[in-house]
């Protein structure tokens, strides 16, 4: 029996230890010590909070993805923006980052080429609410063509995290199967 769910996943520790000397823009993040608070950090999953130390940086996921799986996104290779703590942190918890749900996002799939396979328009209740987007990304990996999901900021373009799917073999609990 396979079960098939899915891993969110921020941009991982040893990215962000590059992009905290150099983006993938070629140039040094730029340093912003927080007045207000509320932007979204992508090595936590969080909002940034008064007072805190970040850096924005120039972020390219697809192509570090292409780097770990080798494929070829070519002309899908983008670049932009995004905010991760100056310092490391603990990263994530565990679940839906709800906290990174905004009025408009988009919940984009690709297939295994690095390719766009189909973009999802998201409100501002089913971008922040676990239950809505599990719903919604249960849907989207369904399809054999999906490898992975990158939800972003539809105002920005900005990424926020990525979603790819897990195969478990013989999935248990207890003894019983799970789906």
């Amino acid at each position: 029996m396979r079960a098939m769910t899915y891993e969110i996943r921020a941009i991982a520790p040893d990215v962000l230890d590059q992009l905290r000397k150099t983006d993938d823009a070629g140039r040094r993040p730029r340093r912003i010590v927080e007045r207000e608070g509320g932007n979204p950090l992508r090595c936590c999953l969080r909002r940034s909070r008064p007072g805190e130390a970040i850096l924005l940086a120039a972020y390219a996921p697809l192509r570090r993805w292409a780097l770990e799986t080798g494929a070829d996104p070519g002309a899908y290779e983008e670049v932009g923006p995004v905010f991760v703590h100056e310092e490391p942190c603990g990263g994530p918890a565990q679940g839906y980052p709800a906290a990174m749900g905004g009025p408009r996002r988009v919940f984009r799939t690709y297939r295994a080429d690095g390719s766009i396979l189909n973009g999802y328009l998201v409100d501002a209740h089913q971008s922040a609410d676990p239950l809505a987007a599990s719903i919604l990304l249960d849907r989207l990996l369904e399809d054999p063509e999906a490898a992975m999901v990158h939800v972003r900021a539809v105002e920005f373009g900005c990424f926020l995290f990525e979603i790819r799917r897990v195969v478990l073999e013989n999935p248990t609990t207890d003894g019983v199967p799970v789906r």
